[in-house]
């Protein structure tokens, strides 16, 4: 049951770091600057809060599988899940905090090329989501 519930937290994360690379984050693109800009400072927060949660919440899970299982594929998604936290205050934090900086008034070029950065770094989260997920997938599937 640990592992299943894993695979559901897992992807349910994939699920909202796909919508956001691809529906949110094109449709915030479309905007001007200052409102591209506006826009992104309370989704990211909201964001990063559930997706953070989900994250550690699979890890947990995932690993509590492999413990329960020995099954190593279990161990392999927790990890993979869990990256998006190293990844995510390693790379994405330090875009965050240089578009946090910026004064809606001050809205230009530079933020827009931030938050297509921003974009592009989200796009990883995405991959190890889904990564996660399908090895979670497969190693339920194993055990039926």
């Amino acid at each position: 049951m640990l592992g299943l519930t894993a695979l559901l937290t897992a992807s349910v994360f994939f699920g909202a770091a796909i919508y956001i690379t691809w529906a949110e984050q094109p449709a915030r693109l479309h905007l001007d600057d200052r409102a591209a800009l506006v826009q992104w400072v309370p989704s990211y927060r909201r964001g990063f809060e559930m997706q953070a949660t989900l994250a550690l919440i699979s890890g947990l899970l995932g690993a509590g599988a492999w413990g329960q299982t020995g099954h190593v594929l279990w161990g392999l998604g927790a990890a993979i899940i869990i990256l998006n936290w190293p990844y995510t205050l390693l790379f994405v934090l330090p875009v965050n905090r240089q578009l946090e900086a910026v004064r809606p008034e001050d809205a230009g070029n530079d933020s827009r090329e931030l938050l297509k950065y921003w974009g592009r770094l989200h796009a990883g989260r995405s991959a190890l989501g889904g990564l996660a997920a399908a090895i979670f997938l497969v190693a339920a599937w194993l055990e039926l």
